[in-house]
Parts: structure tokens; sequence; C-alpha cells
């Protein structure tokens, strides 16, 4: 593996480390509380009264739910990312104690306040800063921000460390993967398999996901995600943007990351091991579970999730990708391969591609159009700095915007 090298930090939390030991109740900042992740993040925390407190939650515009939610958990501080929403935020916390700010530096300065566990739970590269900065706390950061290991993977193990850092994979593939990963052989590991839901147009084709709606593209079959993440499903990708995370994660090579399509949801990945074992993680498809496996690592807690009843689920079925009718994870994959620049352009592409697809301002297929596109233009050149990455990130967002307009 070429950054950061065997010894991952997720190597050293899978042989044990110090999270989990402090004593009750446990302090929590959730970066993107409103969110869905966020939400269940707080799910869980209600159902198990005085084991946690919360130190910050934060938003970037939905001010009435971070409100709402700071009074009921008694947070210490309430961050809103768009300052336009500060006097709302204000003015609904007026009497409670509790601090607020607003600002993107604000919802940085947030993830850095003293915590035991920190949630980085915003979504995009926007979640870049503050999970450096909840990183650099050399706590328990609980990944869900995979955007900051697809632009700056590099950079953000280096931080985790030298902070001594334990970093906890959320994203139900990479939790399943920790879970059934052998961290004390991983030479021993053939490959790592990630699973794909396909998303709602896994059986359309290609004629008719050509007049898809933004509203056919949010609903997905079997998780309940932001609408950015389920249009990333739809067109595959999220996946492609997980085997990019799951390469700076693991202690793996490029072409030991593979991908499988299954619609149910079930498995939610594998590890194949050199003596032909396969070894899965499998439950419901509800994120409370991969939460509540990060919040109290390395203990489990109890989830309200429902059990897998393999009986009912009758029968699992998968497929390989279909690179044709998807192709933004043969992009991901390429990306991956080409190294350097590219990864960090393809997701600021991606981004501004789903963000005019919501506004109606291109076609779904078109998505992917963008991206291909964005990468023959943009940068191409090696990464040596946080700053590069930051200078990567704009220069594709502006030649894909350039793209998306009619």
């Amino acid at each position: 593996m070429a950054l950061g090298g065997p010894d991952t930090a997720l190597r050293r939390a899978g042989r044990g480390g110090a999270a989990g030991t402090a004593a009750a109740p446990r302090r929590l900042t959730i970066l993107g509380a409103t969110g869905s992740i966020g939400q269940s993040t707080l799910d869980l925390v209600a159902r198990q009264p005085g084991d946690f407190e919360i130190e910050a939650l934060t938003a970037y515009s939905n001010v009435e739910l971070l409100v709402r939610q700071a009074r009921e958990t008694g947070a210490r501080l309430a961050a809103i990312g768009d300052p336009a929403f500060y006097g709302a935020l204000k003015d609904g916390l007026a009497g409670t104690g509790i601090e607020t700010a607003a600002g993107p530096e604000a919802v940085a300065e947030a993830a850095g306040r003293p915590a035991d566990w920190v949630m980085a739970g915003i979504v995009g590269a926007a979640g870049l800063e503050p999970t450096l900065r909840a990183v650099r706390q050399g706590t328990v950061v609980a990944l869900a921000n995979k955007e900051s290991l697809v632009c700056a993977g590099e950079f953000v193990q280096a931080e985790v460390r030298r902070c001594g850092t334990t970093l906890l994979p959320v994203d139900s593939e990479h939790n399943a993967i920790f879970q059934v990963f052998d961290f004390d052989q991983p030479e021993r590991v053939a490959r790592i398999v990630l699973t794909a839901s396909g998303g709602p147009f896994l059986t359309w084709p290609r004629e008719r996901m050509a007049a898809a709606t933004p509203a056919e593209a949010v609903a997905h079959p079997n998780w309940d995600m932001g609408a950015k993440i389920s249009v990333d499903s739809a067109t595959l990708m999220n996946k492609g943007l997980e085997v990019i995370e799951a390469w700076h994660l693991f202690p793996v090579e490029r072409e030991q990351i593979a991908v499988v399509v299954h619609p149910q949801s079930v498995v939610h990945s594998m590890v194949d091991y050199v003596d032909g074992s396969t070894l899965a993680q499998m439950g419901t498809p509800d994120m409370r579970t991969p939460i509540a496996y990060t919040l109290a690592w390395p203990k489990r807690m109890a989830a309200p999730t429902d059990r897998l009843d393999l009986a009912a689920a009758g029968t699992l079925s998968f497929e390989a990708p279909d690179l044709e009718r998807f192709p933004a994870l043969g992009l991901a994959f390429s990306a991956l391969e080409a190294g350097g620049a590219a990864p960090a352009v393809l997701n600021a592409a991606n981004e501004v591609a789903v963000a005019a697809f919501l506004d109606g301002a291109i076609a779904f297929l078109e998505i992917a159009g963008v991206v291909e596109e964005t990468l023959s233009r943009g940068p191409q050149h090696p990464i040596g700095s946080l700053d590069d990455v930051l200078a990567v990130d704009r220069t594709a967002r502006r030649i894909a915007q350039e793209l998306t307009k009619r």
C-alpha cells in the first residue's frame, strides 16, 4: 500500500486501544447532527441516558432541527455552518445557556473541542477541515465522511498517526470489513469485497435512466440517506468513492479491492483469505448498527435495529457491476489507479454534477459525463500538501461548473 503503509490507524485500532475506557458519561461531538447519520447517532444516544454527554452539535442550515436537538440533549455548543441562520439559532437557544456560533470556522472549532468521541458526519469535501480538527484531538473519530479520505487520505492518515487517534469507519461496508479483517495477519488477506445494493436503477435500461428524475434517484430501495449520497448510490459513484476510501483505510493493494452488487443489502461486505475462507458481516440495512459499533467500541451496545432473519430474507443474490450502464464506478477505479490529483478531481466534479442534477440543470446520465470530462481537463499532477488538495478541489469545481451550465 503506497499511502500510509501497513501500520495504519485501523490496524492499531483492531489490536485494541484507548476507546471505550473513559468513565461514563462519555463526551460526544456530532458533526452534521441534522443529517441522517447525525440523527441516527442521537437516536442511539437517547436510548442510553446517563452514558453520554453532548459537547457540540453542528449543522449547515437546518437551524430548526439543530435548535431542537441542542435543547433535547443539553449540548454545550450548537454551531450552524451558514451564517445567515445565526440569528435564528441564537434566538432559538436564548435562555438555555447553550453556546452558539456560526460559519465554517465555527464548525471546525466545534470539531476541535475536547471530546471522547467525534462523529465526522458532514457530507462532501466540506467535511475535510472539521474532520482534521477532530483527528488532531487524538481521541476517537467515527468517520462517516468518506470524502476526507478520497480527497486527502494521505494527509488525514498522517495526522491520525501523529496524534495517536483511533479512526473507526462508519460506512456500513468499511465497518463490516473492519469487523472481519485480521489486522494481526494482513498478509493473509486475499482481497476485500465491497457490496453495493445497485441503487434504484439497478434493472433500468439506460434509455429509462436518461429520463430519471431527482425524486426517483433519491428513492433508495434499502437505505434512508440524504439526497447527495442517494444519488451517488444511484450512479454507483458512492461505491467508487468507497473503493478509494477502503484503499486508504486497510492494508491492501488496489487490485485486492473488488465490488459485487447485492440488492438485498444483507451482506455488508466480505474479506477473502488466502486459505479460501470468506468472512462476511451481515445484518439488516440500518445505519444504527455500524454507528453503535463505533460508539461502543471496543465493546458492543444494544441497538434498536431489526434482527436479521435469513429464513424470512430467503434468497440472497450477487452479480458483477455493469460498468457500461454505471460508468461512474469505473471512473473511480481509474482515478484510484491514476493517483495524484485524480481522486480529488473525481470527488469535486461529482459533487458539482450531483448538485446540478438535483437542481434540474443536467440529466441523470450526464453526471458521469461531467466527471469524466473534468478528469480529462483537470489537474493531473502529484499532490504534495493539503494546500495542493484544496487548490485541486477549487480548479475541478470550476471546470465542472462550466460543464453543467446550459
